[in-house]
């Protein structure tokens, strides 16, 4: 079994209507040196195989399909073995 970490982030040229609004935020609270903020996605989650090829693969296609969006957004994984 693998433990699967997966962070996912708008492209840089996707306007992060989100990361505008918490820097706006920011500013009033007086944090005026805080640039460029872009909100992500974390996702942990638990893999059941016994290879790690199987395992990266079926994290790849569940992120392609159904965590992130394609088109707006990119990915990263790392899997950990769990004894």
């Amino acid at each position: 079994m693998y433990k699967a970490t997966v962070i996912i982030k708008r492209r840089p040229k996707i306007l992060d209507p989100q990361g505008k609004a918490v820097e706006q935020g920011a500013k009033l609270l007086g944090f005026n040196n805080v640039k460029s903020t872009r909100i992500g996605k974390y996702i942990e989650f638990n893999v059941e195989l016994d290879s790690k090829e199987e395992a990266e693969k079926e994290v790849k296609e569940y992120c392609e399909k159904l965590l992130s969006n394609p088109i707006m957004e990119d990915f990263e994984y790392s899997l950990e073995e769990v004894k």
